[in-house]
């Protein structure tokens, strides 16, 4: 059975959605999922799961990403992006450059965002996009979210002066929205702002490099297997035979860090653990002297597959708040 990730470079105008049921069609299989939802708008790296990689996507869905975007100022929309209706704008002439780096400079590191209200967020089990569709006005609460990098490459003064196209990169946390970022620094100048452009180059430790459009995957499935997708996203540890053997039974072997050690494993941040031969037989999480099974892997018996409850839900992953999910 064919498992693993596929790096999928998302067209413009396709939702995640379609992509899903794009590779579910090239794949010839229905368990297909993917980690974080990006806009119609945006294109770039979505990471899609198929089969016993959907097991994975729960641990890519909480890693960094990376964007590149255009931000700009003189404009606010009903969407704080390029896909919904102009409602104000206010010239942008007088913002000087100084400015505009301070004002980024301001929504660096740790700060507290308010998503779109078109997001996909839910408020009492209703996507807010379809509460404000509906004539409602949705307030979200802030959350904490961290921008580890909010890089300005180039300035551009268009009609005039009276708006302003920025050219960024964004490196953020997971819960991240880019068209916040956006709306909040046009805000924070005074002229409102929204997003024009935004693709995504890194999920985790996936990047744009691997990624192939959906005509490339039509001609040729590409697909990261397994053992190297795992590889790439968690700490790995190297099993003995007989540990690999115990493992694969769901029984526990000897730790691999101390409980309490910086580097131990975790239940949400497990390790990858492989047989000698290389292949993936399970993620491990330390307690105490022991490190036990989260989800094992092994094939041909009748431990394959196990998993703890919080890691259900293996067909379509979409979070609700992952980063740029609704940028």
């Amino acid at each position: 059975m064919l498992s693993g990730l596929v790096i999928v470079d998302k067209p413009q105008g396709w939702t995640s959605h379609d992509v899903v049921g794009r590779m579910r069609r090239l794949a010839g299989t229905r368990k297909v999922g993917h980690a974080g939802t990006l806009d119609p708008m945006a294109t770039g790296v979505l990471v899609v799961g198929i089969n016993k990689a959907t097991r994975l996507l729960t641990y890519i869905v909480g890693t960094s990403k990376t964007y590149t975007a255009t931000i700009r100022l003189g404009q606010s929309t009903i969407t704080d992006d390029a896909e919904g209706d102009v409602i104000a704008a206010v010239s942008a002439a007088a913002v000087a450059d100084e400015a505009i780096h301070d004002g980024v400079a301001a929504l660096t590191g740790e700060i507290q965002q308010v998503p779109s209200s078109v997001s996909a967020i839910k408020v009492n089990g209703e996507r807010a996009y379809a509460r404000v569709r509906s004539g409602e006005e949705v307030k979200l609460a802030a959350r904490p979210v961290t921008i580890h990098r909010f890089e300005v490459h180039s300035i551009n003064r268009e009609a005039g002066g009276d708006v302003v196209d920025i050219d960024v990169t964004v490196e953020c946390s997971s819960g991240t929205y880019i068209r916040a970022l956006a709306r909040d620094l046009g805000d924070g100048l005074g002229v409102g702002g929204h997003l024009t452009a935004l693709r995504r180059t890194h999920v985790g430790p996936y990047s744009l490099d691997q990624a192939r459009t959906l005509e490339q995957l039509a001609e040729e499935l590409n697909v990261l297997e397994m053992s190297q997708a795992a590889r790439a996203l968690m700490p790995n540890r190297e099993l003995t035979a007989e540990e690999a053997t115990e493992i694969s039974f769901g029984r526990r072997i000897a730790a691999g860090s101390e409980a309490g050690d910086p580097e131990a494993a975790t239940t949400e941040h497990p390790a990858a653990a492989f047989a000698p031969d290389g292949s993936l037989v399970a993620l491990l999480a330390d307690s105490g002297n022991f490190a036990k099974p989260v989800l094992v892997f092994a094939p041909g018996n009748g431990a394959s597959e196990k998993t703890a409850p919080r890691n259900g839900a293996p067909e379509n992953v979409v979070p609700e708040d992952v980063a740029g999910g609704d940028a």
